[in-house]
């Protein structure tokens, strides 16, 4: 600690850091590396096991992940995290098999050429939704389109009225409800999609015109990453290169300025603080130092969700596809299934047939409160109904998900903007977490990064 106003040596700080999960990992492991080995940096996390919403289980006696079980492979930060830590020979890559849409009770390739689901042409639609929906698609160019550059609006009412309704819940909810566990009418424009914001600041004449622009250039490379032996084996190899102190089953309760640095209850006096907590988590956290970005964390809301994984026998006849996505209003419990046999070629290797089912999207808790029994009858009935397969589980597991993953609704970047602003001033505190710019593993390594580099700045 600093005594007479000045801190004597690098072992006598003390940094805490406030949620185990990847974003906190992230941070303990940078900021290890930049200190060195006499910094005591302890890791405070309410939850009894590290990881927060990253977990590896096992099925049939092998690893199989949880929680999310890919990342953006265009993005750098997590091959890059591995390769650093000694596990490139983990990274893996998908089949390259599409996923299928269940809409109207039948299932319908997943449109092409499309951005987070909202098409660049019609014809990608075709079979998906209607002749009328094709036709307006079609025409969509030739409407006027009013935009203004301080306008923020859910999805839903952007495609709903320049496409139509079945374009939202067909092509676009299946897609938002993966990544957010949400649906267009609860995720913002600008948040969620950035460069479809800033195509149509530009002055993009319509709609389509403004996908066409945001749609990233055509690659062969993969579109997204995996870890072999799932995400635990990150989880773990950051936790042992951090060499923090890991306190579990234990919550903040309470954060304060004080001379020399920061109180932090149950841990008491600390030179630094990170937050990687969940938003609401850090609006608590941030209530008596910084009240306005207190008040712009608690606005942030959550969705909740389950994972049911079943292993069926191998010969369990599934499409030949990635996964299968369901569209909104449709009479099915789950949101959507992967197949991940079908999707991860080393999963294929397997004696039996991996897939896995998930329930709930945000303003729907009920699939939290339903017993395990009948998640698994929901998960095995519904799988029936999309494949129409024989599904006769070998073994089953169940994973809840309370309040798993933000909602970057409209007003999301202003709200994170006021938080930064308001936070930037104060010397020693830095945050991280999923909230803040982009829920997928990568943004949250990034954002352990941003703050580990913070706190070392603020440390000199």
């Amino acid at each position: 600690m600093e005594t007479g106003g000045e801190r004597d040596t690098v072992a006598d700080m003390r940094i805490a850091i406030v949620g185990g999960g990847i974003s906190g990992l992230v941070a303990a492991y940078r900021l290890r590396t930049r200190l060195g080995a006499d910094a005591d940096i302890v890791v405070l996390d309410r939850a009894e096991r590290l990881g927060g919403i990253l977990h590896t289980g096992e099925m049939g006696g092998e690893p199989l992940d949880l929680g999310a079980e890919a990342f953006v492979g265009r993005r750098p930060e997590v091959p890059a995290l591995l390769g650093e830590l000694g596990l490139s020979d983990q990274l893996v890559t998908p089949a390259g098999r599409r996923p299928l849409v269940w809409a109207g009770g039948a299932a319908h390739p997943l449109p092409p050429r499309t951005l987070m689901g909202i098409p660049s042409d019609a014809e990608s639609l075709r079979g998906l939704v209607d002749a009328d929906t094709l036709a307006r698609v079609a025409a969509e160019p030739e409407r006027a389109l009013t935009w203004y550059l301080d306008a923020d609006l859910d999805v839903y009412s952007l495609v709903a009225d320049r496409f139509g309704t079945q374009v939202a819940e067909r092509s676009v909810d299946p897609l938002l409800g993966g990544v957010y566990a949400g649906s267009s009418r609860s995720i913002g424009v600008r948040a969620a999609l950035p460069g479809l914001a800033a195509a149509l600041d530009a002055g993009a004449p319509s709609l389509t015109h403004a996908v066409a622009a945001a749609l990233p250039p055509p690659s062969d490379a993969p579109v997204f990453g995996g870890i072999r032996d799932g995400y635990r084996v990150l989880l773990d190899a950051l936790a042992e290169a951090a060499s923090a102190r890991f306190v579990t089953a234990t919550p903040a309760t309470r954060l304060a300025r004080a001379t020399g640095g920061w109180v932090l209850d149950p841990l008491g006096l600390v030179d630094a603080v990170v937050l990687a907590t969940p938003a609401p988590v850090t609006a608590k956290l941030l209530r008596y130092v910084a009240p306005r970005a207190a008040d712009a964390a608690a606005g942030i809301e959550l969705s909740s969700s389950v994972v049911v994984a079943l292993s069926l026998p191998q010969d369990t006849a599934l499409p030949d596809n990635s996964g299968i996505l369901v569209a909104t209003g449709e009479p099915l419990r789950a949101k959507a299934f992967t197949l991940s046999s079908r999707k991860w070629p080393h999963l294929a290797e397997r004696k039996t047939a991996l897939v896995r089912a998930s329930f709930g999207k945000f303003g729907d808790d009920a699939p939290l409160s339903w017993s395990d029994t009948d998640l698994i009858a929901a998960a095995t009935e519904d799988l029936a109904t999309v494949t129409g397969a024989v599904i006769d589980p070998v073994e089953a597991i169940v994973q809840r998900w309370p309040g798993g993953l933000a909602q970057y609704a409209v007003g999301h970047v202003d709200r994170i903007a006021e938080i930064e602003s308001a936070t930037a001033e104060l010397d020693g505190l830095a945050l991280a977490g999923a909230y803040l710019h982009g829920v997928g593993v990568p943004a949250c390594v990034a954002s352990g990064e941003n703050a580990a580099r913070r706190i070392a700045e603020s440390l000199g």
